[in-house]
């Protein structure tokens, strides 16, 4: 299966449930035998105790592809993230970096990131935090090239305006560096308020974005995201599931 097809969930979708062993069955309900672990479910600063998180996840027939969204500072302290990931088997952290830390933060992840043997991406995260827009993403990842490369939130990419975010211009132009995909949507209101609604139903050229993807060789970590309906996002998630398989009968 091509790695853009080959997805699972962000736990955050499950925030409202805190225990593991329910967001596990939850995974499996929805379809889906893969998780990216968010830190509402995990303390990733305590990594003696996190192989327990781990058997329950593999206890269910699911597997750790992935941590985040982790803010990295360059503290040491931070190792333990990548300890955690480790343990867990996965291969990727999704990242923020600080505006007043990056120069300091960038050069301690690629060290843990060669330690390890795991990538990090950096999440866009739409206009208002650092790292949303595309030249400082330009900026970051050529800073942390191989180690660190891109994590594109379909949604928060779009957040940005046309102009400048544009999933599937993103996808062509970061090729090769793309460690991983949030598949997420969203429409807008007038004012520039976003909604959630189901994977390829809202200003995500979903096909074209697959394409473009696979057109580049992706080969990263994939995961839908879908962070409405907080307190029952279960049926939401399998429509989700159901339009990202629908590409693969295309």
């Amino acid at each position: 299966m091509k790695k853009s097809l080959d997805f699972g969930v962000q736990s955050y979708c499950f925030r409202h449930f805190k225990d593991n062993a329910t967001v596990a069955k939850k995974v499996r309900d929805i379809g889906l035998d893969k998780i990216e672990l968010c830190g509402v479910h995990a303390d990733f600063n305590k990594p003696g105790s996190f192989p327990e998180v781990v058997a329950i996840y593999h206890g269910e027939g699911v597997s750790i592809v992935s941590l985040g969204v982790q803010t990295f500072d360059g503290c040491e302290s931070e190792r333990a993230w990548f300890e955690c990931a480790a343990a867990a088997g996965a291969k990727h952290i999704s990242a923020h970096f600080r505006v007043d830390s990056y120069l300091r933060a960038i050069p301690k992840v690629r060290e843990w990131s060669r330690e390890f043997d795991i990538k990090v991406g950096i999440h866009c995260h739409g206009g208002y935090m650092f790292g949303g827009q595309p030249d400082v993403l330009r900026h970051l990842v050529n800073l942390g090239t191989p180690e660190i490369g891109l994590f594109i939130d379909t949604a928060w990419c779009l957040q940005i305006g046309p102009n400048q975010g544009n999933p599937v211009q993103w996808a062509r132009e970061f090729a090769g560096k793309i460690t991983g995909v949030h598949y997420k949507d969203f429409l807008f209101e007038p004012n520039g308020q976003w909604k959630d609604v189901i994977v390829g139903t809202g200003n995500l050229d979903l096909p074209a974005f697959v394409h473009a993807l696979d057109e580049g060789g992706f080969d990263g970590v994939a995961v839908i995201e879908y962070e409405a309906d907080v307190e029952n996002p279960d049926s939401a998630l399998k429509r989700c599931v159901e339009s990202m398989r629908a590409l693969t009968k295309k």
